[in-house]
């Protein structure tokens, strides 16, 4: 097991062991650079994960207190879960749904293609498609993405059957189990999906794709990795000429180490990588760590969600099977005579019955939840994904009197809907009851949005210092040796799923960091 010592300043110091933490650590490694790797959470395995809602949702989710303000649906349903994400050894991969989309050439560009809308700080990526392509290729190959690489599609379950039918009756043309990091076959020593319809609870199988059982093992294989599980950034530490030099974290007991760095890099989500650069304000730095321009935090995104949920006469089972293959893209193009600029997803989805409590009406019980509930076979549903509109005013912060067992400021999430969403989100609905009646629904239900599971933003990339925290690479405007490696450096959030672009981001900037320590640049 390698390990190093906390003043060995030699070591890249990664924090979050997630899509992009765990991805870039990795890539570090293979090219032969030490990297100690922080993790807040413990380390499960497919062995240990639970395939029952609740008992999962407490071993694998961030449960730490986090606050909520403005005026959108979450502050109010669930004002101290404003994000669903996870804290464990390899983070939200451990529970993501799967589905990996390539972003469209118009989305890196929103600014341009949109035009001016109103109240929203729209800007163009500082990288086009065409330079992220190969890294997307890369990505689609390591992650074993479905309809990639002559990889077949995965099966469809009763719900896409349902979800295909009516997007045939709607005059859809881009239905299908869609593209996903999850094995339709065997695949590098990981078994295919089995179908067992337990996707939010953790891969017992391993068939779909995390850094806990692919990426990890492979950096530690290499001798360059020391993983430091249940290990909590509080904060990074800089020299006089402004240069990461180490970080802060506590342990499981609380007592606090540090570790020195040559280069350090955040990847613990668009809540926790704002939340630690804050906390590291200091005379140098005196509103957080790389916040000169004052963005660190802002133009916070989530997406544009929502759900429709259909009863039928007969059973449609859509618990079994994979949970989310099964899409349709044709609404996930700018067409602003709908009403509104960027485009959605239209994805199948499924929820056990302790999370349908939760989530169906929230705080709502009674003759219409329990009938719902016993008509639970007989439902069809899905989820809508859509890009939601920067703003400013969207922010992560910290708190004035908030803080974790650690004494550390707790985050606090605050978010106002942008006419545009609301717009977008309102279609949606419409599309998706639509669909459901096309093929018989005896009755549908709008789903108000869940909490976040894509956190994108705070962090995100510009041209111009002024207008973000980093540079295309990643790389901080003001740090040079400081790096944010996932979807907080997101400069918009475009309509498809946010992992396979955080692992792209991810594997590019590897290269960029390997080429910097060879010549000093960073």
């Amino acid at each position: 097991m390698t390990t190093y010592s906390y003043d060995d300043q030699s070591v890249v110091v990664v924090i979050g062991s997630g899509a992009g933490g765990g991805t870039l650590a990795n890539e570090l490694c293979q090219k032969g650079i030490p990297v100690v790797l922080l993790e807040a959470g413990k380390r499960q395995s497919t062995a240990t994960f639970i395939n029952d809602e609740w008992p999962s949702f407490e071993q694998l989710s961030w449960g730490d207190t986090r606050t909520t303000s403005g005026t959108w649906q979450i502050a109010q349903d669930f004002p101290n879960l404003p994000a669903w994400i996870c804290k464990t050894v390899g983070g939200t991969t451990t529970h993501w749904a799967g589905a990996s989309l390539r972003f469209q050439e118009h989305e890196f560009r929103a600014r341009q293609t949109y035009g001016e809308v109103k109240d929203a700080a729209l800007l163009d990526w500082p990288l086009t498609l065409a330079e992220l392509e190969p890294f997307y290729a890369r990505a689609e190959e390591k992650m074993g993405v479905t309809r990639t690489n002559n990889i077949p599609g995965l099966p469809g379950n009763n719900n896409f059957k349902v979800m295909y039918n009516g997007a045939m009756k709607l005059g859809y043309k881009e239905c299908s189990t869609g593209h996903m990091a999850i094995n339709s076959r065997a695949r590098d020593g990981r078994a295919q999906c089995m179908q067992l319809g337990f996707c939010f609870q953790g891969c017992k199988m391993g068939a779909k794709w995390s850094t806990l059982y692919t990426e990890i093992p492979a950096a530690e294989a290499t001798g360059k990795l020391e993983l430091r599980a249940e290990a909590h950034a509080v904060r990074i530490e800089h020299d006089a000429k402004g240069r990461a030099t180490a970080v802060v974290y506590a342990d499981a007991s609380g007592q606090l180490h540090r570790q020195q760095a040559r280069l350090v890099a955040v990847a613990g989500n668009a809540i926790e990588t704002p939340r630690l650069l804050l906390n590291s304000a200091s005379t140098l730095f005196p509103h957080g760590l790389g916040n000169g321009a004052g963005n660190v935090g802002k133009h916070y995104m989530r997406h544009t969600t929502g759900s429709v949920f259909a009863e039928f006469k007969e059973p449609v089972h859509f618990y079994r099977g994979n949970i989310m293959a099964g899409l349709i893209g044709d609404e996930a193009r700018f067409d602003p005579a709908r009403g509104f600029v960027g485009g959605y997803e239209m994805e199948t989805i499924s929820l056990g019955p302790s999370f349908m409590a939760a989530f169906l009406k929230p705080g709502a019980w009674g003759r219409g939840f329990a009938s719902v509930m016993d008509n639970y076979a007989n439902l069809a549903g899905m989820w809508l994904v859509g890009e939601d509109m920067p703003r400013e005013t969207n922010q992560v912060s910290i708190s004035a009197s908030v803080k974790d067992r650690f004494g550390i400021p707790v985050a606090n999430v605050h978010y106002d809907d942008h006419p545009n969403d609301i717009a977008m989100r309102e279609h949606a609905y419409k599309q998706g009851t639509a669909l459901y009646e096309a093929v018989g629904a005896l009755k549908t239900h709008r789903v108000p949005p869940y909490p976040s599971t894509h956190n994108m933003g705070t962090c995100r990339m510009s041209l111009k210092e002024a207008d973000g925290v980093c540079n295309k690479h990643g790389q901080s405007h003001e740090v040079p040796n400081l790096f944010i490696s996932d979807g907080s450096q997101f400069t918009t959030s475009a309509a498809e799923n946010p992992t396979l672009t955080i692992v792209s981001l991810a594997i590019r900037q590897a290269e960029h960091i390997a080429q910097s320590l060879k010549t000093n640049a960073a």
